[in-house]
């Protein structure tokens, strides 16, 4: 395996272990909590709380298995509801208002991958919430994807636009942009493009068309 590829796996390795580690070190000091607390109505909360960083990382994992892994349990297409339903797990409670714009027929696997890791820099991105929305269409020669978003403000880490915008060399890979590297070397094996734009400094748009293969 070359060193490009190794630290590719390690960046996606903490980039997942970063998000896993704030609802898993939540649910471990409610249980701290739990076993030395004796009022029923702290205990009840403590319960509650347990639930809800059950739940968040529940959700994360379900997201990371679709984004990063290689959705066992689907063929080649996945239902696009699972897609949604992932990206409404990492959204959570925040005010981030997701416009689902994709029809029922599957999707090739691919095109999940970049919706979703698109979805998570975005989302991201919304750290004061606002608007989220997804579109897919299928053409004659493959696939086109774009993601919109509208904010008051909208903090897309700048090396992660230019990756974006430009190509993996643009910026180093961290953590932070091995999402948006994953985009463009999944768009560049089906034969594919990213692209981003920003059309006002509230609104920006990215999105990839992928080509099908015959």
């Amino acid at each position: 395996m070359s060193d490009d590829r190794v630290d590719f796996a390690s960046m996606l390795a903490s980039r997942l272990c970063h998000d896993l580690l704030s609802p898993v070190g939540a649910f471990a000091n409610g249980l701290e909590l739990l076993a030395d607390e004796k009022d029923p109505e702290m205990r009840a909360r403590c319960i509650e709380l347990l639930e809800q960083s059950a739940r968040t990382s529940a959700n994360k994992l379900k997201f990371f298995r679709l984004a990063f892994g290689s959705a066992g349990g689907f063929g080649e297409l996945v239902p696009p509801e699972e897609a949604k339903s992932a990206i409404e797990g990492i959204i959570g409670d925040r005010a981030i208002t997701l416009n689902w714009m994709i029809g029922a027929d599957p999707l090739p696997k691919p095109a999940v991958k970049i919706i979703l890791n698109l979805a998570l820099l975005l989302v991201d991105a919304l750290v004061r919430g606002g608007r989220l929305d997804v579109g897919c269409e299928k053409q004659a020669d493959g696939i086109e994807i774009a993601l919109h978003v509208e904010a008051e403000r909208i903090f897309l880490d700048a090396d992660v636009e230019r990756i974006l915008a430009e190509g993996e060399a643009a910026s180093p890979m961290t953590s932070r942009t091995a999402p948006a590297v994953l985009v463009q070397a999944v768009a560049r094996q089906s034969d594919g493009t990213v692209m981003l734009a920003r059309e006002t400094p509230t609104s920006l748009l990215v999105g990839a068309v992928l080509r099908a293969r015959g």
